[in-house]
């Protein structure tokens, strides 16, 4: 009799930034800003990387990679925050929430992956110059993507497929502005802890992984760097490495804030979330940008180039 009277759950209410109006009306045009320059810097960033040849190795591959998932992961995020900034019942259904985390979780696990491969090829290039091009040739840039994408995916189906065995009966309140992992599974009646103990593991296994290497690969550069005699070559070397650090720290920093504190749907928390999934994609491009002299000269060199007619 008990199992018959459970009530399944099909919709759930986020919270919102705001419930007034004007201030709403003031968010949604600055998301959409947001939003509109992310998708712009981050497919221009993938346009000048693909149509300049001199920008055709190894980082800028790597790079565009990126730059097309942090375009990706913004598309997750913003267009449902901005359709609940003018809705007055900010509801949402239950797969489309599921969908939603598991493609959160997929771009964060790419992306970790992608950063640290992004540190190796900028090691291998630093520290082993002779053997760059024999290492980190075609095939071994393909597999090393491949690779992030497929743990990516692997993670995020895995993780949603644990949350989609908790039974949800209510409440359907979510203390936050879009469907993530913390707050939704706050929501189970069921014993939540296989999702909490897969969800654990991903972080140690997969944040914890890719940040020691991370953070050896710069040692190593560092290191390697302060052995060189050359100012110039210093200065190259720790500015694109201070490039990447940058895109790193803003990742893991937000990123561990995000989701090793417990959800409350405090003030401070959606201040987190939305810098962690609404501005982080937008700063991505413009440090890569504006720190990069190679991106500048190639964004330069494309619009100095004279459209030609064919007939």
């Amino acid at each position: 009799m008990e199992a018959a009277n459970t009530t399944r759950v099909t919709v759930f209410v986020l919270q919102g930034l705001s419930n007034n109006p004007q201030i709403q009306i003031v968010l949604f045009v600055i998301f959409l800003v947001i939003y509109l320059l992310t998708l712009t810097g981050n497919l221009l960033m993938l346009l000048v990387i693909r149509t300049d040849s001199h920008l055709h190795t190894p980082m800028y591959f790597f790079l565009s990679h990126l730059s097309f998932l942090d375009a990706f992961y913004s598309s997750v995020i913003v267009p449902k925050l901005l359709e609940n900034l003018l809705s007055k019942w900010k509801t949402i259904s239950f797969l489309e929430c599921f969908t939603q985390i598991a493609l959160v979780i997929f771009s964060g696990a790419t992306e970790a992956c992608l950063l640290s491969v992004m540190a190796y090829d900028w090691y291998q290039a630093v520290c082993h110059p002779l053997s760059y091009v024999v290492t980190m040739n075609k095939k071994a840039c393909a597999g090393l993507v491949g690779a992030s994408w497929a743990i990516g995916m692997g993670t995020g189906l895995l993780n949603i497929i644990l949350l989609a065995q908790q039974q949800f009966c209510g409440p359907n309140f979510i203390r936050s502005f879009a469907c993530e992992f913390p707050p939704v599974l706050l929501l189970a009646c069921s014993d939540p802890y296989i999702s909490i103990a897969s969800i654990l593991t991903t972080m140690v296994v997969l944040g914890l992984g890719t940040l020691v290497l991370l953070l050896g690969s710069y040692t190593h550069i560092i290191m390697t760097a302060l052995g060189i005699n050359s100012a110039s070559g210093q200065n190259k070397i720790f500015s694109t490495c201070s490039s990447h650090f940058l895109v790193v720290t803003i990742f893991y920093g937000s990123g561990v804030f995000r989701y090793m504190t417990p959800a409350s749907g405090s003030a401070l928390e959606q201040v987190l979330s939305a810098q962690y999934s609404v501005v982080t994609p937008l700063l991505n491009p413009l440090i890569y940008s504006l720190k990069n002299q190679e991106v500048k000269a190639a964004l330069r060199r494309m619009l100095a180039r004279k459209p030609r007619l064919t007939f």
